[in-house]
């Protein structure tokens, strides 16, 4: 059978392009031989239940082991400690093919743990996925019954190591953990030796270009990159490996993977509308001065569903694809009006009309914003986002946008690319009657990084008082030789 790129459920080596999991996640051979309980640590589709599946298969083809593989999405949304616990006991048999005495109390795991142990002639190794799926309760009960024994495993049958494997961080006082593995997303080069497993059996290549452009996009997200790469070959391409891949490919893939909105995705953008993640997602899209300490829940949370990076302390979007998909959502952008705002409306001989398109934006924004504010949940990003999308909405089927935002900037810088030319933007909020010489100074320096000579700056004025008039207005200055134009929102 062919391999192929898969995009639904774990990854089986026989069958799909896949990195090898001792490459990704080093040291865990070492632990196990040392009898050692440990965590690993991974966002959502990043490969952590193809790394345990992987793990388990390795170690009992070794062998030296019995490994298995529990998942414990069996008692998600479950309660009760003892029901749940209960299904964790079921799963625990089928996959061990281990009957319990039904006359034993039905949420004794451990007990079921140390009489299968007790029939295995070699030592048991148990990887369990999904651990933070349990509710508290069911959760407290179970690690309660594994921690309880974890010292006297020496003297009694019991697991010799045990792998918990979570999305999110176990609690403080379960102290039997000697390690915590982050499962981190594909590196540029595991990204060309993923596509380069394609290659090899097909002899349709990824060029160096090709591989640096879906690197950019995705950031190794290891979903998306198998995503984007998928869409190119079977979707754009058909099947066919006589076409050649071209870069070209790589923003078509990305902008049908970001429309599609697959379910990896969907469930993402849910998650969005969550008071914690707002708190920590709503000032980076507003480049808000604001710090987060180290160990903040919240924070620990977002980084873990893999929305956001952490780097010194900055705050950025984990990757541009996921970035877009954000923006679109929380802008809003379906439910403006298509018909209204078109890219043949701006475009002029090559070139965009950004005056034009400004203009209508404060129209739009003067007409809309009071409806549309009210029914946002981020409050303070709501300008960012909202013209970010009405700007893509216009600009996505002749170009594209590039964005920078990260908290502390106290700014969004866009660029927007059409036909070869360069458009930067900066969108700001009014803090003072010091925001405009600001902004243009800021503007200046992203403008000396493009190497273009003509910018535009939007000031939104979030004041009650300040009457429309008086927001709204548009003129032109000049700093360092470089021509910058100020629409007021």
């Amino acid at each position: 059978m062919k391999k192929y790129f898969n995009i639904a459920g774990p990854c089986n080596p026989a069958e799909h392009y896949m990195i090898p999991s001792e490459s990704r996640c080093r040291g865990l051979t070492e632990l196990i031989e040392q009898k050692q309980y440990f965590v690993i640590h991974a966002a959502r589709q990043t490969g952590k239940t193809t790394l345990l599946l992987d793990l388990v298969k390795k170690l009992n083809n070794e062998g030296r082991y019995y490994a298995l593989y529990c998942s414990l999405l069996c008692s998600q949304g479950i309660d009760d400690r003892e029901a749940g616990v209960f299904k964790i006991i079921e799963e625990f048999e089928s996959v061990s093919g281990f009957t319990g005495d039904p006359s034993e109390p039905y949420s004794d795991l451990d007990c079921r743990i140390i009489k299968y142990c007790k029939q295995t002639e070699k030592p048991v190794i148990i990887f369990f996925d999904d651990t933070d799926c349990l509710s508290d309760d069911v959760q407290l009960f179970f690690l309660r019954q594994i921690r309880s024994k974890f010292a006297a495993r020496y003297d009694i049958p019991f697991p010799s190591a045990i792998c918990f494997a979570a999305a999110r961080k176990l609690p403080s006082w379960f102290n039997i953990i000697t390690a915590t593995f982050r499962l981190t997303a594909f590196t540029k080069d595991e990204v060309a030796q993923l596509y380069g497993q394609h290659t090899e059996q097909t002899g349709q290549a990824f060029s160096g270009e090709v591989i640096q452009a879906a690197y950019h996009h995705t950031q190794g997200q290891p979903w998306l990159v198998n995503a984007v790469a998928r869409e190119i070959t079977v979707k754009i391409l058909g099947g066919d490996v006589s076409q050649r891949i071209l870069k070209a490919h790589v923003g078509q893939a990305v902008e049908t993977v970001i429309q599609r909105r697959d379910t990896h995705i969907d469930s993402l953008l849910m998650r969005l509308q969550e008071e914690r993640v707002i708190r920590i997602v709503g000032p980076m899209f507003a480049g808000e001065e604001i710090k987060f300490a180290p160990l903040d829940d919240d924070l620990q949370f977002v980084r873990d569903l893999g929305l956001i990076k952490i780097e010194n302390g900055v705050i950025t979007p984990s990757c541009p694809m996921y970035e877009e998909v954000m923006v679109r959502y929380l802008g809003m952008a379906d439910n403006m009006d298509h018909q209204k705002y078109q890219l043949p409306v701006y475009a002029e001989k090559n070139r965009l009309n950004i005056k034009k398109l400004l203009t209508d934006f404060q129209n739009f924004w003067r007409e809309n914003s009071a409806i549309w504010q009210e029914r946002f949940q981020y409050k303070e990003a709501a300008p960012h986002l909202i013209l970010m999308a009405f700007l893509q909405r216009i600009i996505n089927t002749g170009g594209r946008i590039d964005r920078e935002m990260a908290t502390g900037r106290r700014r969004i810088d866009l660029c927007i690319h059409y036909q070869n030319q360069k458009y930067p933007v900066e969108i700001k909020i009014r803090r003072d009657k010091k925001t405009p010489e600001e902004g243009k100074r800021q503007l200046a320096d992203y403008m000396d990084t493009l190497g273009c000579g003509e910018g535009w700056l939007v000031i939104f004025d979030r004041r009650k008082k300040t009457s429309w008039k008086n927001k709204l207005f548009w003129k032109t200055d000049k700093i360092n030789d470089k021509e910058i134009h100020i629409a007021g929102c």
